[in-house]
């Protein structure tokens, strides 16, 4: 699934300046990050990592 579908870009209000543009990478580093620990269903993982906040932080290896 594309970037666009997974995080809804279209819908996004960001539009000014640099915000797109860093939108889009943090987006590309969420994906890549999922990617290096083998996730390959970036939706379903969204919504596993949304659902309690240490889970991203664990993922990364900060906490």
């Amino acid at each position: 699934m594309s970037r666009d579908v997974t995080y809804d870009e279209d819908r996004s209000q960001i539009r000014t300046g640099t915000g797109p543009h860093v939108m889009a990478a943090l987006r590309n580093a969420a994906i890549a990050a999922l990617h290096t620990a083998g996730i390959t269903d970036i939706a379903a993982a969204n919504r596993h990592h949304a659902r309690d906040s240490n889970r991203p932080l664990a993922l990364l290896g900060i906490i």
